[in-house]
């Protein structure tokens, strides 16, 4: 018998489907991740993956010569968007996002899930992105990943880089089961450490 969720990929013992709820957005989601990223224990793009009912999952770090993405890209009734910081990005914002869709097309997002030197790594192989509007999230936002270590408040995990592009893009869909079952994952792996671990290595002392 598999120690490991069929659906999640997680360990049996820390599932996570049963906090899942399905979310039936308009946008189209497309995660590209990095190998790296598929075993990690605390790995969040599995949430978006199970949640959203328009969501397309995809590893590697090469996506040029990828059919089925290039395929999505080739579809014009979507205006393609990728959550990717550089000095060409535009902030997302209702504002901007009528700036950038004014034919009010359907949108799709891609996200690219890996560490800061993993994404880039993804971003300068896989040309086929390079011609789509790069976006940033508003830098206001502070991170809940209290069990990962990040350079600061500001980093974001997947999920929660997916929730606020996805909620700043489509204000009618209630997208909070993401982060609700975000913040059950960690409380989980918090709950198992042992005592005295998450205080000493994860909580910042004043």
């Amino acid at each position: 018998m598999s120690r490991y969720c069929v659906q999640c990929g997680k360990a049996n013992n820390a599932c996570i489907c049963d906090w899942i709820k399905p979310i039936d957005a308009q946008i189209q989601l497309v995660i590209l991740q990095h190998p790296s990223e598929t075993k990690r224990p605390m790995g969040t793009a599995k949430i978006l993956h199970l949640s959203l009912s328009r969501c397309e999952y995809f590893v590697g770090e090469d996506f040029s010569q990828n059919e089925a993405l290039n395929q999505l890209l080739t579809d014009d009734q979507y205006l393609s968007m990728v959550l990717y910081p550089s000095e060409e990005s535009r902030v997302l914002s209702s504002e901007s996002l009528n700036q950038i869709n004014p034919l009010n097309k359907k949108i799709r997002l891609i996200l690219i899930d890996g560490t800061w030197k993993k994404a880039y790594k993804i971003w300068q192989l896989s040309t086929n992105l390079h011609h789509l509007m790069p976006i940033a999230l508003p830098n206001n936002l502070v991170g809940n990943y209290r069990i990962r270590k990040a350079p600061s408040e500001q980093h974001l995990s997947t999920v929660e880089a997916g929730f606020h592009a996805l909620c700043i893009i489509d204000t009618e869909t209630d997208f909070s089961p993401l982060m609700n079952t975000f913040t059950q994952m960690v409380d989980y792996q918090i709950a198992q450490m042992p005592e005295g671990v998450f205080e000493k290595n994860y909580i910042k002392l004043n």
